[in-house]
């Protein structure tokens, strides 16, 4: 028996919220997407925290729901890797990170470059 044919379709920025003023999706006309809507099968994705492999209410972005959809499984992102590593103690561990330390420690001064802010995916 032949398998049906499938297609996936993602809509980057088009997400699912009551309609209103400030929802321009609802606003717009929108009768193909609309008539896919009702006729075929579909499903909502979490696209934030650990359903994408972010922390709990960090909000996701295009890169990190492109790369689980493809890998169909959760991707652990950096951000978490991160927490997750100072969280058992590996990070103060990391054999490159301890030697850049003992160089500025022989140094007198250590040059550290980043982003340090709460924006997650979004610094």
């Amino acid at each position: 028996m032949p398998v049906p044919a499938v297609c996936l379709i993602v809509l980057d920025g088009w997400g699912l919220a009551p309609d209103g003023p400030g929802n321009a999706v609802s606003l717009a006309r929108t009768p193909v997407f609309d008539g896919l809507w009702e006729r075929c099968a579909r499903t909502e994705l979490t696209t934030s925290g650990a359903s994408v492999g972010l922390p709990e209410g960090q909000m996701g972005n295009s890169e990190v729901g492109h790369l689980n959809l493809g890998a169909g499984a959760v991707v652990k992102q950096v951000l978490t890797r991160i927490d997750d590593a100072i969280a058992d103690g590996s990070f103060a561990a990391n054999e490159a990170l301890r030697a850049a330390g003992a160089r500025g420690r022989e140094a007198g001064r250590l040059h550290l470059l980043g982003l340090v802010s709460d924006g997650g995916v979004h610094s």
